[in-house]
């Protein structure tokens, strides 16, 4: 084989999806932030749905009548989600870490495919993991649930799509995460920001005055998250498959910074 083919070979877009999986499926803090991912998720669901199993009959009739098994169940995703954005940000900042994001430059002359070849294969991670982790949080939590409180099934309304939308809505935050750590290109500096912006500005925009609290709050992605795991319409909140648009347009914009950042300067 010609040097020139081999070099073809690893700029082929096949080439650099392999390069990336191999690369995300070796690191040892890939396998560690999955294993937290899921007991997070899992683990604080059930605590909850524990909870009010236990104390459900101390809850008052207005409480019963609103309350939401589903969303109950899919609890832990308020900070499943950060575990697994923090693998989102890993899966570029590691590499500017170690030194070896200079090597793949070197081998790679487009910058462009790089990204997106890291972009495709975090995503079908996320996704998958994702989608496994909010499924058996849910059956989780309604097996816990069950004999006590009023439980719920896939085949219920918008229960189903609940599920499978949260898992969506914390696959597409963690890809919003990766963006913001080849933004930032310093782990702890696109953690810190990441935390800001999902759990640190709604509590500060509670803190506005509350007609434009409510117009911001409905653009949020911790609001976007409970409203996607929830069944019932929520106030002053957009749908739950439009919020989860929202999202998806927030992360595509920060994936055109981010290769505008990575295209023009230095690795």
């Amino acid at each position: 084989m010609s040097l020139a083919t081999a070099n073809e070979q690893r700029q082929s877009f096949m080439g650099l999806l392999s390069s990336e999986w191999i690369k995300i499926r070796s690191v040892r803090s890939t396998v560690f932030t999955l294993i937290v991912t899921a007991v997070l998720t899992i683990g604080i669901s059930s605590l909850g749905a524990f909870a009010i199993a236990a104390n459900w009959s101390h809850v008052s009739a207005a409480q019963r009548l609103t309350f939401d098994p589903t969303s109950r169940s899919l609890s832990g995703v308020l900070l499943g989600q950060l575990a697994l954005g923090v693998l989102g940000i890993l899966v570029f900042t590691a590499e500017v870490a170690t030194g070896t994001l200079s090597a793949t430059f070197t081998a790679v002359s487009s910058r462009t495919k790089v990204l997106l070849a890291k972009i495709t294969v975090f995503a079908i991670v996320a996704v998958v993991v994702a989608e496994i982790v909010s499924f058996a949080s849910f059956f989780a939590g309604q097996a816990l649930l069950s004999g006590t409180t009023p439980t719920a099934t896939l085949s219920g309304t918008n229960v189903l799509r609940a599920v499978v939308g949260t898992g969506l809505y914390m696959a597409i935050l963690a890809l919003f995460a990766l963006g913001l750590g080849v933004i930032v290109r310093h782990t702890a500096g696109a953690i810190t920001t990441f935390v800001a912006l999902v759990l640190v500005l709604p509590l500060l925009v509670t803190a506005l005055p509350t007609s434009l609290s409510n117009d911001i709050n409905r653009y949020l992605p911790f609001t976007i998250g409970q409203t996607m795991m929830s069944v019932h319409s929520q106030p002053n909140t957009f749908g739950a498959w439009a919020g989860l648009g929202i999202l998806a347009i927030y992360t595509v914009i920060i994936f055109v910074i981010a290769n505008w950042r990575l295209t023009s300067r230095d690795a």
